[in-house]
């Protein structure tokens, strides 16, 4: 009985799972996420480190880091204006300045990978 082709599938399986978690969450590009959060005026209340008026980036990354959803809870909040607290008032949390899924999903993966 010959198992060769049996063992080199499942041989190509096991190389594909191990590069599975790479493929399905692609490395940001930084300074194009940076970009719009400065131009979304999104660095008034938030900072990668520190803490201002909202949670620091790594904080939000922390909160997030593990949970499938998280992608599509960041793009929900970012995108629906949520009332927030600011300094112990409401206001709407402000939308980036984009209407581009892909630029607004790029600045999420960005934010998780603080």
């Amino acid at each position: 009985m010959d198992i060769s082709k049996p063992v080199a599938a499942l041989a190509a399986a096991i190389v594909a799972l191990a590069f599975a978690p790479s493929m399905a969450f692609a490395e940001a590009d930084a300074e194009a996420a940076k970009d719009l959060a400065k131009e979304s005026k999104c660095t008034t209340c938030h900072s990668v480190n520190k803490k201002k008026d909202g949670p620091p980036y790594k904080e939000t990354a922390e909160k997030y880091r593990g949970k499938a959803d998280a992608v599509d809870t960041l793009y929900k909040h970012l995108t629906s204006n949520p009332t927030v607290k600011v300094k112990g008032k409401e206001e709407q949390h402000k939308s980036p300045k984009t209407d581009d899924e892909a630029e607004i999903r790029n600045l999420i993966a960005w934010i998780l990978e603080q």
